[in-house]
């Protein structure tokens, strides 16, 4: 382990590809098995052990047995974020979306909430409607339009303001290189609209959809185009 220089072994963990793209499948925050891992990382039941193992030694991963089974996660939401953050710095500005890339770049999750293209909408109409104020370089704060406006979505501001963690954070957008709110408010915005049915969730990654259902309660808030 270089002690002197801690980053350097962090940096050489991620930069692996194939411990990259477990890393990068798991941002969803859904646990998955280490032969799912072996498949999306394209390597072998070995190989994909041996990068496990080196994940779980970082404290990248947890690990937790069920049956004969074991389900890998990202440990915290703050390693998400990193990781994520890391996706804007090595994404070239002159990037385009490929066709493949489309559905990501519109609707993912970021761990706990929500991002590309519908969490940069939604957060830009929080903002424009002064739901949310900016306050310092990375957080928000909400309004009491804000907190009225949100009692309606049955989200308890009073509650998600006892939480240990930042009530909601601006989080750079790697694929719109602009700013989603991520924090509890981010969480509970997603965990909401996925109650609703308003998004679904992909099975096997990490992109979610807006359904028809979401499309109807949404697009004027968010001023989306309408079917």
């Amino acid at each position: 382990m270089n002690e002197k220089f801690p980053l350097a072994l962090t940096a050489a963990l991620i930069a692996e590809p194939a411990r990259a793209a477990m890393l990068t499948v798991l941002l969803d925050a859904r646990p998955r098995s280490a032969g799912e891992l072996a498949r999306v990382a394209d390597v072998s039941a070995q190989s994909a052990s041996m990068h496990l193992s080196q994940l779980l030694t970082g404290g990248f991963l947890t690990v937790t047995q069920q049956g004969r089974h074991r389900y890998y996660s990202i440990t915290n939401r703050h390693i998400a974020h990193a990781i994520e953050a890391l996706g804007t710095i090595s994404t070239p500005p002159t990037f385009k979306v490929a066709a493949v890339d489309r559905d990501l770049c519109y609707a993912r999750t970021c761990y706990d909430h929500l991002a590309g293209e519908l969490g940069v909408k939604l957060t830009d109409a929080l903002e424009q409607d002064r739901l949310v104020v900016r306050r310092g370089d990375m957080d928000y704060e909400i309004t009491r339009a804000g907190e009225k406006f949100l009692a309606a979505w049955q989200i308890d501001i009073h509650a998600l303001r006892n939480t240990r963690r930042a009530l909601a954070r601006r989080c750079l957008d790697w694929t719109q290189r602009r700013y989603h709110v991520a924090g509890a408010l981010g969480a509970a915005l997603c965990d909401r609209f996925l109650e609703r049915q308003w998004i679904r969730r992909e099975r096997k990654s990490r992109v979610v959809y807006l359904s028809a259902k979401g499309r109807r309660q949404l697009a004027d808030f968010l001023h989306l185009a309408r079917d």
